[in-house]
């Protein structure tokens, strides 16, 4: 027990090295950026004045949505989702997968699941013992199932999910600011001490040349280092956005969810401007700054149904007109709010999966929604 403790602990610890790495780099372009540029190296007072101002904005949302990113929990399934003791014991107890996939059936009658595995059986993760939310998946290297999961990043050393997937994005936004406003205003200088040092001797050096002092490093290194950082944040942040447009998690991109009807990789969107939305809230006033605004509470997602047949044409999106405003749900998921397996046709369902004792999901008036067994 004693030798797997520690290296739990050295692994935890050596995950941190990345964000240390990311964080020195960052101390050491604002010292470089701040002193050797703008007090040491710039002549014009003005010129220093207005490049301090905008470059300690972008440097304040750029580390305020990077603390964030790291430090917020990811967000984990709830107490309903998990199978109450007797039917967890009995669940332990079985050897046979038909029997607990009848155990899961009967547990998840009444939790809203749009999703399934490959097979029809219920997601359920052995690890947490928990019955897993649409969207949801295991991180093994936070060793916990994660709220619509996107990735684990290693550069922030957490797993990038529904609680802080509007931060992460919002970081990858304002370090590329952070890292063009450098590139930019430090390019005339950069220049300047690059022909400088191809200088063979001082009286080939005009009047108005900058001196040659140990600025000039500075100012070389951290032309190259926003110029290097600048292209692969680009790349990744206009993938995101991509994904962002196109309502998926990177696991979605990857793997796209199995519908009824078959795979379906638009099977959350709900169009571009709803899907910006999902992530970013209702008010754009809120949207440049890193604090929570995302819709839904993780566990339900509102989906597109598409290739419509027959039993899936009883199905709404909409409240019914004779339904009272009290009856009709307030909350940003509220025009998704059915459940494809209401309580009385998913008992059906059960009932048809445990008379056939096979994982094949029952015909019913809904849709039951498949997805790929996660490997």
């Amino acid at each position: 027990m004693a030798p797997t403790h520690v290296l739990r602990c050295c692994q935890r610890g050596l995950a941190w090295i990345p964000v240390i790495f990311i964080a020195l780099v960052v101390c050491w372009s604002y010292y470089a950026y701040v002193v050797e540029l703008c007090i040491f190296t710039i002549p014009s007072i003005g010129e220093q004045i207005v490049y301090l101002i905008f470059f300690h904005l972008s440097f304040i949302m750029f580390v305020w949505s990077y603390w964030k990113t790291i430090f917020t929990k990811p967000a984990n399934p709830s107490k309903e989702f998990c199978l109450p003791k007797a039917e967890k014991e009995r669940y332990e107890k079985e050897e046979r997968p038909e029997s607990q996939q009848e155990i899961l059936w009967r547990a998840a009658t009444s939790l809203p699941l749009y999703t399934r595995t490959g097979a029809g059986a219920i997601r359920y993760c052995d690890r947490c013992q928990v019955i897993k939310p649409d969207r949801c998946h295991h991180c093994s290297a936070c060793d916990m199932c994660v709220l619509k999961m996107d990735h684990h990043c290693p550069w922030v050393n957490n797993c990038v999910g529904f609680s802080n997937y509007k931060f992460f994005i919002l970081f990858l936004a304002y370090s590329l600011v952070y890292c063009l406003f450098i590139a930019a205003t430090v390019l005339q200088y950069f220049i300047k001490f690059w022909t400088l040092c191809r200088r063979k001797s001082a009286e080939n050096c005009p009047k108005n040349e900058l001196p040659d002092t140990h600025a000039k490093f500075h100012v070389l290194f951290l032309f190259f280092v926003a110029a290097m950082f600048c292209i692969s944040i680009l790349s990744l942040f206009s993938y995101h956005l991509w994904l962002v447009g196109k309502n998926r998690s990177t696991i979605e991109a990857f793997r796209a969810p199995v519908f009824r009807t078959g795979s379906d990789k638009n099977g959350f969107s709900l169009g571009f401007r709803k899907n910006i939305a999902q992530v970013f809230g209702d008010q754009k006033k809120y949207w440049l700054l890193p604090i929570f605004t995302s819709q839904g509470d993780g566990l339900t997602f509102p989906t597109r149904l598409v290739n419509a047949d027959i039993e899936q044409a009883t199905v709404t999106l909409q409240p019914e007109p004779d339904k009272s405003a009290a009856e009709v749900p307030s909350s940003p998921l509220s025009d998704s709010q059915n459940r494809l397996l209401s309580n009385d046709q998913h008992a059906n369902n059960v009932e048809d999966h445990l008379a056939n004792n096979t994982l094949k999901s029952a015909e019913s008036e809904t849709i039951t929604i498949s997805m790929e067994s996660e490997s």
